[in-house]
């Protein structure tokens, strides 16, 4: 069973900075695309970013230019450095492994919780 673990989350003032990472328990860990989503209180999962085994990488418009999703191999981690917080960046962000490069997403960790308030 692939477990994922997230952390790196908590509370930021708008402006500020954090580095969500999630940890992944399969030793192929380097051949699949990773993705990072966040759900908003009341909303629905948004995609946030993407990297693929090959390092190319995707994002929201709305987080494009203040987030950066990395990998490191060695460590079976991916990262999400968040920058420039809005308050609207709010919400529970979640990593996922995608095993079949098709998009879906095959194992979601149990999230972490981020909020950007004053």
């Amino acid at each position: 069973q692939v477990q994922l673990v997230e952390s790196g989350g908590g509370l930021v003032q708008p402006g500020g900075s954090l580095r969500l990472s999630c940890a992944a328990s399969a030793p192929t860990f380097s051949r699949y695309a990773m993705g990072w989503f966040r759900q908003a209180p009341g909303k629905e999962r948004d995609f946030v970013a993407r990297i693929t085994w090959n390092y190319f990488t995707y994002y929201a418009d709305s987080v494009k230019g203040r987030f950066t999703i990395s990998r490191d191999n060695d460590k079976n981690t991916v990262y999400l450095q968040m920058n420039s917080l809005k308050p609207e960046d709010t919400a529970v962000y979640y990593c996922a492994e995608d095993r079949d490069s098709d998009g879906e997403y095959n194992y979601w960790g149990q999230g972490t919780q981020v909020t950007v308030s004053s």
